[in-house]
């Protein structure tokens, strides 16, 4: 298995520098974040999931995106640090699941949401981060919105996400780069090994 913390470790003091970054990559160390999942049931919906999708971003954003004399920093914050929101956000629990091959319930394990800090979701890891280090607006329009058509906020009705967009070319690389890392890189991660949590 890859090591997926080291490499996000790697890639964040190569490219993160400014004030409070270290800061923040100790606060990180303190939570889940490094074995959590992405998501219940759909994307990296295994351990360490989260890490790897945070990694996938970041890969996709500089392959696809990246321009000479752009802020590496930038692309590194936005595709390392979207998801911050979900840094203890997942517990593991159990549910009853009837074994098709012998007719008895059991009891399986599985992730649900355990939200600590309902704060939404991009929004959320934007104050997450601010709280250590700043972030050009830029930076926290993108994060903000990389969720796209898939935000609350946006299903409300809200004209914001398309005024973002068209203001801040690096939030619209990051909505598609989370696209390209969910549905394209990353299938076939919605189980775990080792006996870890399982999800359909």
């Amino acid at each position: 298995m890859e090591d997926y913390h080291a490499q996000f470790v790697e890639i964040y003091n190569k490219n993160i520098t400014r004030p409070g970054a270290d800061r923040l990559l100790n606060w990180l160390e303190t939570t889940d974040f490094f074995t959590a999942p992405a998501s219940t049931r759909f994307h990296g919906a295994c351990e360490y999931g989260l890490v790897m999708h945070s990694i996938n971003v970041y890969q996709a954003m500089m392959q696809h995106f990246f321009t000479e004399g752009e802020s590496a920093e930038s692309y590194a914050i936005c595709g390392l640090l979207h998801d911050l929101c979900k840094a203890n956000f997942y517990k593991v629990s159990t549910r009853n699941v009837k074994n098709d091959a012998t007719g008895q319930w059991e009891k399986v394990p599985y992730y649900q949401v355990a939200d600590q800090l309902p704060y939404g979701h991009g929004e959320k890891s934007v104050y997450l981060i601010e709280h250590f280090m700043r972030l050009k607006t830029a930076e926290a329009v993108a994060i903000r919105w990389h969720m796209g058509g898939f935000d609350d906020a946006v299903r409300g009705g809200s004209f914001a996400v398309s005024d973002a967009y068209n203001s801040y070319p690096l939030a619209v690389k990051l909505h598609i780069a989370d696209l390209t890392a969910t549905y394209l890189m990353e299938q076939g991660t919605s189980s775990v090994e080792n006996g870890h949590p399982k999800n359909k």
